[in-house]
């Protein structure tokens, strides 16, 4: 059994953008997010759950003002469903435990890593910095910035 689940008071403790993205499958604007930008090291966790969504070392500027990633941190924590809101057909991206919607994935990601473009609402996500990931609980993923930082990748 996973030690992350829908919490009810994270869900009463969202703001009205944070309820209306995550509850309501809602997209906040772009470049008016608080992560689209964010270079630091750390990951990105479910604001509901607190599963761990992504890493910053796979964060890249794909200029559409969404934090963007080419891959989820452990994929076991990402449903994709099919969206065809809006006369179009599109992939979103839910955390599995919380069922937070994330936002959706696009196959006009980097080629090199992949292919894939992961275009998430900040406001779905909490930022866990790397100096607090073992104070916080996740300590198993620090090893992931090691790596990061002795392949030049941005951490």
């Amino acid at each position: 059994m996973s030690k992350y689940s829908k919490d009810p008071k994270a869900i009463a403790d969202l703001t009205p953008r944070q309820y209306e993205v995550t509850q309501e499958a809602a997209t906040e604007p772009a470049f008016r997010n608080e992560f689209w930008d964010k270079k630091d090291a750390g990951l990105y966790v479910d604001i509901v759950s607190g599963e761990p969504l992504f890493a910053s070392t796979t964060k890249y500027d794909s200029g559409c003002g969404w934090p963007s990633f080419t891959a989820p941190l452990d994929p076991a924590n990402i449903v994709e469903n099919t969206d065809r809101a809006f006369g179009m057909v599109r992939t979103e991206v839910r955390s599995t435990h919380g069922d937070s919607h994330l936002g959706h994935v696009f196959d006009d990601g980097p080629i090199e890593a992949g292919g894939l473009r992961y275009c998430i609402n900040s406001a779905a996500l909490r930022f866990v910095p790397l100096a607090d990931l073992e104070k916080d609980g996740y300590g198993q993923y620090v090893s992931l910035f090691d790596h990061a930082a002795s392949t030049g990748a941005q951490a």
